[in-house]
Order: C-alpha cells, then structure tokens, then sequence
C-alpha cells in the first residue's frame, strides 16, 4: 500500500504546519464563493440590465426635479436688438407728447390772441342796456342762451342790423359790423348774427324759454 505524504512526514517526525491549509479546505473556501465562476452567466446579464435600469430611472427623475430656467437669448446680440427697440419706443413716445404739448401750447396761445383781437375791437362799442327787460334767446355752443334788449334793440337784433358777442362769460351786443370783424378774426366768439331781412314781425316779439 502506498502511504500518503502526511504518514512518511509522521514517521520521519515531522509535524504539518497547522496553517496549511489542506487541499480539500482550498476547494470547500473555492466552492463557497456565492460570485465565483459557478454563478450562470444569465444572471450576471440580469444584473447588469436591472442597474442600468435603476441608473436611467434616476437620471430622468433628476430631469424632471431639475429647476427650469426661462430660455436665455441665443446671443448677445438678441439683447442688445430688444434694448434697441425699447429705447426707440421710448423715444418715439417722448416726442409724442412734447408734440401734443406743443399743439396744446399753440392753441392757448392762438385763443389768447383771438381773445384780445375781439376786446380790441368792441372796446367802447358795447349796446348792452342796464335797463333792458326783454330776453332774446339764442342758441350758442349746444345750449339755449339768452341777452336782455330793449324793444327797439330786439326789432333791429332780429333784422339782422346787430349781433351778440360772447367774451369772458358775457354775451354783449354790438352793431352788424363789428360783429362782422369778430366773426372775420374770431368766429367762435360770434354767438348770434342773424341775416339781415331774415326775420318778419313775428320773429321781432321775444321768446320766453325760461330761466
């Protein structure tokens, strides 16, 4: 019979080292490893899909939590064409106003000096009597108006041989031809002017509309 290794080093004494390990502990240590070439190659496959599963699952999850930024311009130069249009719009509103403002301005001062041109020319011309009782009413921007004569002022009124002047407020009567002047310079400063032969007798007697 043949002896082992282990015998022959007994008898020719010798020990074996404990810390050898025997052939057949090498092969159970080998055989225990759960990872080792025994695990079927399908399984490492399986593993590799399931992580890059996981792997993409998380990285669309952080898509959507992700901030969202409103969209930048493409370039410098879209910025700088909108701070262009800004300032131009600007721009144009500025000399819109200082336009209107100017009209505005013009038309005062066209008014101002319409006003003084009517003083001027019925300054010390005014018809108007204290005593006067009879009302002629009139219409005059809109509304019924009214101005005091007398019988003989109301006859002449009415036949066209004066007029009415509205300034500052009042309503001052005045021969044909001043208020012809006015209306020359100033026609919306001439409240009444009727047509000379237009009225008849009947036209002559006031008309009483009521305070």
């Amino acid at each position: 019979m043949v002896e082992s290794l282990r015998d022959l080093l007994l008898k020719a004494g010798l020990k074996p080292s404990a810390r050898q390990p025997s052939e057949s502990a090498s092969a159970t240590r080998r055989g225990a490893n759960p990872k080792s070439d025994r695990q079927p190659p399908g399984d490492r496959v399986g593993q590799a899909k399931r992580r890059d599963s996981q792997s993409a699952g998380r990285t669309g999850l952080d898509r959507v939590n992700a901030p969202r930024h409103p969209p930048r311009p493409q370039n410098k130069s879209a910025e700088i064409d909108l701070a262009r249009a800004y300032a131009l719009r600007l721009a144009q509103e500025k000399r819109e106003k200082a336009e209107a403002a100017r009209i505005a301005a013009e038309k005062q001062r066209i008014r101002k000096e319409q006003r003084e041109s009517v003083r001027s020319l019925i300054g010390g011309k005014v018809l108007n009597l204290q005593d006067a009782e009879l009302p002629r009413h009139f219409e005059y921007g809109g509304k019924i108006r009214r101005i005091y004569v007398d019988a003989d002022q109301l006859r002449t009124l009415n036949a066209g041989e004066l007029g009415v002047i509205q300034l500052d407020g009042r309503y001052v009567l005045v021969k044909r031809e001043v208020a012809e002047a006015v209306r020359a310079c100033a026609p919306h400063h001439v409240a009444l002017l009727p047509e000379p032969g237009a009225a008849d007798d009947d036209d002559a007697a006031p008309v009483n509309l009521g305070d």
